[in-house]
C-alpha cells in the first residue's frame, strides 16, 4: 500500500485513473453507485439472516461449514475483485453474500451471550455510515492530502497489531490488555473504530472522482464492493466494542 493511497486497499487512486479511457456508453455515477451499495447491502442480510437462523436452530455446529466458506471464499473474491473491477459486477455481489454467511454467524454466537447486541452493532454501523455521509456531502469532513495519509498512517497500524497479534498466537501468546474489557481494551476499541469510520470518508471521495473521470459503468459495483469491504469492517469493530462493554455489567 503506498503512502498516499487510501487505506482501503481496493479504492487506490489508479484505480479510476486507469480505465477512464476504456469508458464507452454510460459512465460511472453517484447515485448508480448508492443503488450498487444498496444492492449488495441486500445481499449480505440475505445470507446473513440464513446462517443467523442457523446457528440459533439448536444446531449451530451447523454454521461451521458456511463460516468457512464464507471467510475463504470471500477472501478470493475479494483479492479477485481489487486485480480484476472488471468482474465486479459478479464478483461484487458473491462477496457480499460470502461475508454474509460469516457475519450471519459471527452475530448469532455473540447474540446468544449477549442478547440484543446484534442489533445495536447494526444500527450503530448504519448511523455511522449515514453520518459519514452527510459530513463529506457538507464537507465539515474533506478528504485532504494530510487528512488521507493520517488515515492510512493509522489504518496501517492497526493491521500491524493485528498481524503481530496473530502471529503471536500461534505461540499461544497475546498482546496484553488491547483485547481485555478493560479501559486500555475500549480506548483501543473506540481507536479502530473511528478509523473504520473515517475511510469511509476516503472511500466516498475515491467514487466522487471516478464519477467525474468518467469511470466505466462496472465501476459503479466496485465502488460499492469498497465500500462494503469498509462497512463490514466497521460492523465487525462495533460488534467488538459493544462485546467488551457488555462483558463489564
Amino acid at each position: 500500500m503506498a503512502m498516499f493511497e487510501p487505506s482501503n486497499p481496493v479504492m487506490k487512486p489508479s484505480t479510476f485513473g486507469g480505465v477512464r479511457t476504456l469508458a464507452a456508453g454510460e459512465t460511472m455515477t453517484l447515485d448508480g453507485t448508492v443503488n450498487k451499495t444498496g444492492m449488495l447491502l441486500i445481499c449480505t442480510v440475505l445470507t446473513a439472516a440464513w446462517t443467523w437462523n442457523l446457528a440459533r436452530s439448536g444446531e449451530p455446529q451447523a454454521v461451521g461449514l458456511p463460516l468457512i466458506v464464507g471467510l475463504i471464499g470471500g477472501l478470493i473474491v475479494a483479492i479477485a475483485t481489487s486485480f480484476k473491477p472488471a468482474w465486479s459486477p459478479v464478483t461484487a455481489p458473491l462477496y457480499a453474500l460470502l461475508e454474509g454467511l460469516v457475519l450471519g454467524g459471527i452475530s448469532a454466537f455473540t447474540e446468544m451471550r449477549y442478547p440484543g447486541i446484534a442489533v445495536q452493532a447494526v444500527m450503530l454501523t448504519l448511523g455511522t455510515l449515514v453520518c459519514m455521509l452527510v459530513l463529506y456531502r457538507t464537507r465539515v469532513i474533506q478528504a485532504t492530502e494530510r487528512f488521507r495519509i493520517g488515515i492510512v498512517a493509522a489504518t496501517g497500524g492497526i493491521c500491524l497489531i493485528y498481524l503481530v497479534s496473530i502471529v503471536l498466537g500461534f505461540f499461544g501468546i497475546q498482546i496484553p490488555k488491547i483485547y481485555e474489557a478493560g479501559p486500555i481494551g475500549i480506548a483501543f476499541s473506540l481507536f479502530v473504530v473511528a478509523i473504520a469510520a473515517l475511510n469511509l470518508i476516503l472511500d466516498f471521495d475515491l467514487i466522487e472522482r471516478g464519477a467525474a473521470q468518467g469511470a466505466p459503468k462496472y465501476m459503479e459495483w466496485y465502488g460499492g464492493f469498497a465500500v462494503m469491504v469498509t462497512l463490514i469492517w466497521l460492523y465487525l469493530e462495533i460488534l467488538r466494542l459493544l462485546t467488551k462493554l457488555s462483558s463489564r455489567r
